[in-house]
Parts: structure tokens; C-alpha cells; sequence
């Protein structure tokens, strides 16, 4: 008994705030599937942003919010998709407000995602990342350039509606190594 409680005394014990070293992909949800409402059934208006709208209303509705906790990118691709093993892709009418948070919780970057026209944020006019569109294929939206590469943050997403119905379907922020850079691979050739 005596030996069994020393050995247990040598284990390492490892801090429960430690950081995962995992190098695997990660999945963490951002936003739940939200099925669809009528535009004027969104009560919460989002006033800090003004769309170029040729229909419906500038000042956009939200839908729904969601937001990871503290991520690092660690030399991972950083991607969007319906579901957590990153095989569907995902929908959003009208689109999303994507912002980047720093260690601090400061808004660092801002990006928008899905079916809009110009997104303004006071005198700055807000990037588009991918095409102009309800659905994207599974890891069509790539946000990795939005991200700092060494640096901790927060993904904000707040799905946005401007006219019709607003919806959107499950979004996972998937961090995991660029297969494309494997396929690419010429080594050995």
C-alpha cells in the first residue's frame, strides 16, 4: 500500500487550465441551426451596421449570435462548416457578420459571409469573404487570412437578415491542417 501511494505521489500531475497540444482537427460550433422567420418577426436590430440595400432595410436583423471561446490557430486552415466532422456545407439567409476578437475582446477584423451588397460598420466599408450566396459548400468559406497566426482570439458570428425570411443552419469553425498542402506535395517525384 505504502509503494502504491509513492508511486502515485511521482505522477505528474498536469494543471487543469493546460492548453490541448492536439495537432487534429477542431471543430467548435459558432451558430446553431435558426429555421427560418419572417424578416419583421426579428425583434433585435443590429444599428452598428447599415447595408447597401436595394430591397427591404438597412439597418440589417439578427437572427441569431454565437461566439468560440479562445482559439489559436497554430498553423491550421480555418474553415466554415455545417457539421462538426466537416463533411456538410452551410446556409444563410441573408448572411454573416464575422468578427475577430483579440486576447482583450477587442474587434481586430470583420468579415462578411452570404447574400449582401456593400456591409458598412461606421466609415468602413466591410470585406466579403467568398461569393455572393445562400449556401456554400462544406469548407468553401476559408476565414484563415481574417485570423492572426500566433496570437489568441474569438470568433463572433451574428447571422443577419435584411429582407424575406432569415435562417441559418449549424456553423462549425473547423482549425485543421491545409490538406491541400499534402495533395500539392511534390516531394519524391
Amino acid at each position: 500500500m505504502a509503494a502504491t501511494l509513492g508511486l502515485m505521489s511521482c505522477a505528474r500531475q498536469v494543471p487543469a487550465s493546460a492548453t490541448p497540444t492536439s495537432t487534429g482537427p477542431r471543430a467548435v460550433r459558432l451558430l446553431l441551426d435558426t429555421p427560418a422567420q419572417e424578416t419583421h418577426t426579428l425583434t433585435q436590430l443590429r444599428e452598428d451596421v447599415e447595408v447597401d440595400a436595394t430591397e427591404g432595410e438597412r439597418t440589417p436583423r439578427v437572427v441569431t449570435t454565437g461566439q468560440t471561446p479562445t482559439l489559436s490557430l497554430n498553423g491550421n486552415r480555418a474553415r466554415l462548416y455545417g457539421d462538426a466532422k466537416g463533411t456538410q456545407g452551410i446556409a444563410v439567409d441573408n448572411f454573416l457578420l464575422l468578427e475577430v476578437l483579440d486576447a482583450h475582446g477587442k474587434v481586430s477584423r470583420r468579415a462578411t459571409v452570404g447574400f449582401t451588397e456593400a456591409v458598412h460598420m461606421g466609415p468602413e466599408i466591410v470585406d466579403s469573404v467568398g461569393r455572393r450566396a445562400f449556401t456554400f459548400e462544406a469548407g468553401e468559406v476559408d476565414i484563415t487570412h481574417l485570423l492572426p497566426e500566433s496570437a489568441p482570439f474569438q470568433v463572433r458570428a451574428t447571422a443577419l437578415d435584411t429582407w424575406g425570411v432569415g435562417r441559418v443552419s449549424d456553423v462549425y469553425l473547423l482549425l485543421a491542417p491545409d490538406r491541400r498542402a499534402d495533395d500539392d506535395d511534390l516531394r519524391g517525384q
